[in-house]
């Protein structure tokens, strides 16, 4: 009988003490986080419940196992079971209260400053350094796990004595990783793009949605993703339009025929833009800027507080003006002229320039 109750007892007994110490540390952090709303801290480390109640777990199974006198044959491999468990769990708590601990920190810096800019810099290094902490930690998890084997133990000093052959050849073999990962880095601290940058890259248009250690992914204007290794950005040139001030200037081309009211379209272009609400008030022009045999070329010029704004006020602008051409002055839209040439005057029969005139006029359907 006895050796029926004293597993049940010791093996139960833990569990038990596992769940209500783990509930009770939770009611805590719940009382904690209700008490002090302005800090995240309380309940972030609520989400390390479970590693947390896997570490007293498999420390106490481990202390109290001896005592349970079960499974004796294989004492030594439900022993090194349980630390390796410990080890595990012990590493997921770890970079759970970290994660806390950084994000808190964030949240009370992104609440205390107001420059966008600097706040997904730092928004930028916190996540990176997140992922650097998680990797330290699990390599020394993984380590700590292959010390508890008698024979990794052993193969550490032929390991260590071939360390530096080793550390060459895995730089050789893994350069591109490694160029990848300093410039992942360089990027972090260097503050040379940031999450939720808005950036062009090959010709694409989009934002920064995720920087990691080896590659950055950018969010196009149409939910693509591009995924391409951060040493991009260290080693070509890119467009940032988020660098600075966020403010931008925007450009639309009209191509239209030589009789368009350009002083009616600059009106125009002010009614327009004081109806559209992306609109800053900063700026606003038209321009003749080119010239064909056919049309000339008309440019306005628009300004807007952000890329996202620039491109409503852009689409918008053209848009409209191009429907108010359409009705109110059909003439200025470019067309193909069909019309015969008109003789210089005197030639042809000695026509006069007033006579000449009527005829292009009857002829192009202007008179």
């Amino acid at each position: 009988m006895e050796n029926v109750l004293r597993p049940v007892i010791v093996v139960g007994g833990t569990v038990v003490l596992t769940l209500l110490i783990g509930w009770g540390t939770d009611i805590l952090l719940r009382k904690a986080n209700g008490r002090h709303p302005e800090t995240p801290l309380w309940g972030l480390l609520r989400r390390g419940r479970i590693p947390y109640q896997l570490v007293l777990c498999a420390a106490m199974l481990r202390g109290s196992y001896d005592e349970a006198k079960l499974l004796e044959e294989h004492r030594v491999g439900v022993g090194r079971t349980l630390t390796l468990v410990l080890i595990g769990a012990a590493a997921w708590l770890v970079i759970r209260i970290a994660a806390a601990i950084v994000e808190t920190s964030y949240t009370r810096y992104a609440r205390a400053h107001h420059d966008a800019a600097r706040v997904r810099r730092v928004r930028t290094q916190v996540s990176l350094i997140m992922r650097v902490v998680a990797a330290v930690v699990g390599v020394m998890a993984v380590s700590a796990m292959l010390l508890t084997f008698p024979a990794m133990r052993a193969a550490g000093a032929s390991l260590l004595a071939s360390a530096g052959i080793l550390g060459i050849v895995a730089g050789v073999a893994a350069q591109s990783t490694l160029a990848n990962l300093f410039a992942g880095l360089q990027i972090a601290f260097g503050d040379m793009v940031r999450l939720g940058d808005t950036v062009v890259v090959d010709g694409e248009w989009g934002t920064v949605d995720e920087i990691t250690l080896t590659f950055l992914t950018v969010r196009t204007w149409d939910e693509r993703r591009i995924t391409m290794p951060v040493s991009y950005f260290t080693s070509k040139p890119f467009e940032n339009w988020s660098r600075g001030s966020p403010q931008m200037t925007g450009i639309v081309y009209f191509h239209v025929d030589h009789a368009a009211p350009v002083e009616a379209m600059r009106e125009r272009l002010r009614d327009i833009l004081r109806e559209c609400p992306a609109w800053d008030g900063r700026a606003l022009g038209l321009q003749v800027t080119d010239t064909t045999p056919n049309t000339m070329q008309v440019r306005a010029l628009v300004t807007a507080k952000d890329p996202d704004d620039i491109w409503t006020v852009r689409v918008t602008v053209r848009e409209q003006m191009i429907r108010w051409l359409t009705e109110e002055h059909p003439y200025a839209l470019p067309r193909v002229n069909t019309a015969d040439a008109v003789p210089p005057p005197g030639a042809n029969g000695h026509r006069s320039p007033e006579a000449a005139r009527r005829a292009y006029e009857s002829r192009t359907g202007r008179g």
